[in-house]
């Protein structure tokens, strides 16, 4: 098993008042030639939006674009036609496709705080789409919850991708055995909360740790923790 862990200290960071966006992965000001994506991964911010703040109407294309609430309520317009809101425990997808423009705004009283997760996608220019679930946090104790997927099923979000992504929440300490789908070679995690132990190695809150070269991980969870896994192939 190899592995490259970021504290997240190391992160890239971007502060302009109304947003706070701090980058794992390289993203607009900040580049990093060790951390320029990892494999189809290509986006991993985890951002911090103040009351009134947000991004104006803007356009993406041939990108799997994911938002996990963390915390906060925030606004969803695009030029498909949806217009709704999205609170803490909702996790919503864009497949740009062939093109798409959007706005979000923190449209609560409190804090926003999401990551933004995006992922090249397994088909260029097909329609795009927009989806949203909820998974509420009281519903995923001690559990690993699949948000995304390219699998068909009403449980969990789609995307144009071979790829996972998993929420854990573990208010008591466990050992979570991980394997890898076939086609998948390439493993992000990230902790939210708490700590999570890979092979040795201490991953604390807001830590990230790609993992590759094996077919399967134990992720050793303190309680009280809480993380989200990418799991996505090298290339198409």
């Amino acid at each position: 098993m190899k592995t490259r862990l970021t504290r997240a200290a190391e992160r890239g960071l971007k502060d302009i008042g109304w947003l706070r966006s701090n980058f794992s992965l390289s993203f607009g000001p900040y580049a990093d030639p060790e951390r320029s994506g990892f494999g189809l991964l290509r986006v991993f911010n985890d951002d911090f939006v103040q009351p009134g703040g947000g991004f104006g109407i803007h356009g993406h294309a041939n990108m799997e674009i994911i938002s996990v609430m963390l915390a906060g309520s925030m606004n969803h317009k695009d030029t498909l036609g949806y217009s709704e809101i999205v609170h803490q425990d909702w996790v919503q997808i864009m497949s740009a496709g062939t093109g798409l423009r959007h706005e979000e705004h923190n449209v609560g009283e409190s804090e926003v705080n999401f990551l933004q997760i995006w992922l090249e996608p397994k088909l260029q220019n097909v329609g795009p789409r927009y989806q949203r679930r909820h998974f509420p946090e009281d519903k995923r104790a001690n559990q690993l919850t699949t948000i995304v997927s390219n699998d068909e099923g009403q449980a969990h979000c789609w995307l144009n991708q071979n790829a996972r992504l998993s929420l854990g929440f573990y208010p008591d300490a466990q050992t979570v055995d991980y394997s890898f789908r076939p086609l998948n070679k390439l493993l992000f995690l990230f902790v939210i909360s708490g700590q999570v132990r890979v092979g040795g190695q201490v991953v604390g809150e807001r830590d990230s740790l790609g993992i590759w070269d094996c077919d399967n991980v134990n992720l050793e969870c303190a309680a009280g923790t809480r993380f989200l896994l990418v799991e996505a192939p090298v290339n198409h």
